[in-house]
């Protein structure tokens, strides 16, 4: 099955259909062909404490380049307590949240599938996310077209979407160790340090947070430039953490 063969289907059904769409490579790519299709398709961005606010404004850009229909959903993820307890499965109860939330404004809208953006590259087997999507029936069209991130990059720039090579980004609940609770306060100061680093021109890094500590996280060919510019960045990011380090491992590429 290709995703044209999958869109074409959905259009002689006359299906509507819902995408959960977070600005992202796959998911930006998911709805350039849904609308390039001419399906009857609705992107739903849920904006809570775990997304970025740069996420939010890339969502905005692309749905507005592809003139597609674009729902804003708010969600404070802190309403379910075992997400923010932050166990080994924090990430199949935040995507029971809200999932749950995008199918219900989907029922609303009047669709009758919902879409997301998994691939085949990725791994599934222990993705405890992936476990939740699975139960509550929503369907991966790039995983079931066999579309690898290789691919999906080839697409979307052959296509002119400027997702093409966005790094990829994990939400910020991942900067928080598993087992340690999350608080709103965690979540603002790793926004705000990756802002900044992002604003000195760095991509595809993270800042891992440990108790009042971060350790930043670059890729091999970044490692010279930010211990060059050290000092710059301490400056920057001691307002918000009391110790800074770094990590000479360099962070593999999309990890």
């Amino acid at each position: 099955m290709t995703l044209k063969d999958f869109f074409e289907d959905a259009k002689s059904h006359k299906t509507k259909i819902g995408l959960a769409f977070s600005g992202g490579v796959d998911s930006s790519y998911l709805l350039y062909e849904g609308v390039k299709s001419g399906a009857d398709i609705i992107a739903f961005y849920v904006k809570s404490e775990f997304q970025p606010q740069f996420e939010f404004d890339d969502a905005l850009r692309l749905a507005r380049e592809l003139n597609a229909k674009m729902k804003v959903i708010n969600l404070s993820v802190f309403e379910n307590p075992d997400a923010i307890r932050n166990d080994a499965k924090r990430c199949y109860y935040c995507k029971r949240t809200i999932f749950n939330r995008i199918l219900e404004e989907a029922e609303k809208e009047g669709c009758s599938i919902l879409l997301e953006g998994t691939n085949a590259s990725d791994d599934v087997s222990d993705r405890p996310g992936f476990k939740a999507l699975q139960e509550l029936k929503v369907l991966s069209p790039l995983r079931m077209a066999g579309l690898s991130k290789d691919e999906i990059r080839r697409l979307s720039k052959e296509a002119g979407l400027f997702t093409w090579n966005k790094p990829s980004y994990a939400c910020l609940a991942t900067r928080i160790p598993t087992g340690t609770p999350i608080t709103k306060e965690d979540l603002e100061a790793t926004e705000k340090g990756e802002a900044l680093m992002m604003e000195m021109g760095y991509s595809d890094f993270r800042i891992r947070k440990t108790g009042k500590s971060a350790k930043i996280q670059v890729t091999e060919n970044q490692m010279g430039e930010i211990i060059k510019e050290k000092d710059i960045l301490i400056k920057k990011l001691k307002p918000l953490y009391e110790t800074i380090t770094l990590d000479l491992e360099p962070r593999k590429s999309n990890d």
